[in-house]
């Protein structure tokens, strides 16, 4: 409510529309569900682990109650390695020992997610992200992925693209090649710029028009020359869950 007021002093009664107000609570009502959700997640976390921290708004509400935990002595003797250097950042800022991808398996890797399909596979890369995740959340005993129920889909493209990292060089080509996989391609931009990843590459924003099969269309993807990877996590959760107004949901995949 108070950020709700300056507003309103910094730009004037039109931002008390009856419109602005409801875009305000939607949007404090879904960071109250990932905060919520985050800090579910977090139980699992115990003392003695190596944690794979995820990137995004949800994975920021993780590494901050990873933060106070240990700073209330709850958890000890926690390392953790970052999908991302803006996650690196912010967990080394809330006291958490961070080391660098290693041979040593991560005990537990927890993360956001942009869609979840019924079969718990999801997409995730929205972050830009997706490749450093792919290669920590690959590397962990125990995946945990987190979100609302928006991100819930009867199939994976069905409300967000499929992210594709993929180099600089030959841009043309690879997308080229991605269309026809029957994609729409759009290369990514932020700030009317283009988007670059924190390994310096672009990111092709994948848009689906159907349902497909995803097993084939990640084989398809990552087959292409000048793709690095793409957001297509199968088979990978252990645990999904998702958080409701009045709940939270746990799912378990039972086939891994």
């Amino acid at each position: 409510m108070v950020k709700l007021l300056w507003l309103c002093t910094m730009y004037g009664p039109k931002v008390m529309s009856s419109e602005f107000v409801k875009n305000w609570q939607n949007y404090v009502a879904k960071e109250l569900l990932k905060k919520k959700v985050a800090l579910v997640a977090l139980e699992h976390i115990q003392s003695d682990s190596l944690v794979g921290l995820g990137t995004g708004s949800t994975a920021k509400y993780l590494i901050e109650g990873l933060g106070e935990k240990l700073k209330r002595g709850e958890l000890s003797n926690i390392t953790a390695v970052a999908t991302s250097i803006e996650s690196h950042q912010l967990a080394q800022t809330v006291g958490i020992t961070m080391v660098e991808l290693s041979k040593q398996e991560i005990d537990i890797a927890i993360d956001g997610m942009d869609e979840v399909d019924p079969n718990l596979d999801v997409t995730k890369g929205l972050g830009g992200a997706l490749t450093r995740e792919k290669l920590v959340e690959a590397h962990a005993k125990k995946l945990i992925l987190i979100a609302d129920d928006s991100k819930i889909v009867d199939y994976l493209g069905q409300k967000s693209p499929i992210p594709v990292e993929v180099i600089k060089f030959g841009l043309a080509v690879t997308e080229a090649k991605l269309a026809r996989l029957e994609l729409k391609p759009v290369l990514r931009k932020k700030d009317n710029q283009l988007f670059i990843t924190d390994n310096g590459n672009y990111i092709l924003d994948c848009y689906l028009s159907s349902k497909r099969d995803m097993t084939k269309l990640a084989n398809d993807i990552i087959k292409i020359p000048g793709v690095l990877e793409h957001g297509l996590f199968l088979n990978m959760a252990d645990i999904v869950y998702i958080a409701k107004e009045e709940k939270i949901i746990k799912m378990i995949r039972d086939d891994k």
